[in-house]
């Protein structure tokens, strides 16, 4: 089964930050990544998902059973859950070209606590591709410059204290973040 989670970001997200917010919308500012076509030694990123906004387009698995086996909470009207027991979290380490394609090696970490007694963190690698900007317009609305980073990842559930046979060992992970370019993305 393929779902999505509803709440996430491209933060860094402190000790200090892991908290409830009561707010309906994002509670911390998208501003922990960078990339360099060129140079992917200056390319980094770090995010965060809310576990408990998983979405698999069935209410009850999603508000019920996967709860429990991914070891969170249920979801509090107006609140955006940032505490440890609902947050899995990455942060690049390394990023290289791949030799064998035009996309880029990233070695990352992830740190998520599912069932364990605390957050755990894997080395992980995945591939990310780079989708060149674009001008975008619709009609006679103003035009705007997009591109966007696919990454792709793999992990093991079990790692992290999941047991639910209802839920696959590999968890396969894809990250999608397009950016509105309205001046030069990158100053340098």
């Amino acid at each position: 089964m393929t779902g999505r989670f509803n709440q996430f970001g491209i933060h860094e997200v402190t000790d200090a930050e892991m908290a409830n917010y009561v707010t309906t919308g994002q509670p911390v500012k998208d501003n922990s990544w960078a990339f360099y076509e060129n140079d992917p030694t200056k390319t980094f990123f770090n995010g965060y998902v809310q576990i408990n906004t998983s979405n698999t387009g069935e209410p009850g698995r999603d508000a019920g059973c996967n709860l429990a086996a991914m070891g969170t909470t249920a979801i509090v009207t107006g609140t955006q859950n940032l505490t440890v027991t609902n947050l899995a979290k990455i942060k690049t380490t390394e990023v290289t070209f791949d030799p064998l394609s035009s996309e880029y090696i990233v070695k990352l970490n992830l740190t998520w606590k599912g069932n364990l007694a605390t957050p755990l963190t894997k080395a992980i690698v995945g591939k990310l591709k780079y989708v060149p900007k674009a001008k975008v317009q619709f009609g006679t609305a103003a035009g705007y410059e997009v591109f966007g980073l696919q990454l792709k990842f793999q992990f093991n559930c079990r790692d992290f204290g999941v047991t639910s046979t209802n839920i696959s060992d590999k968890i396969d992970i894809e990250c999608n973040l397009d950016s509105r370019i309205k001046c030069n993305l990158l100053i340098e």
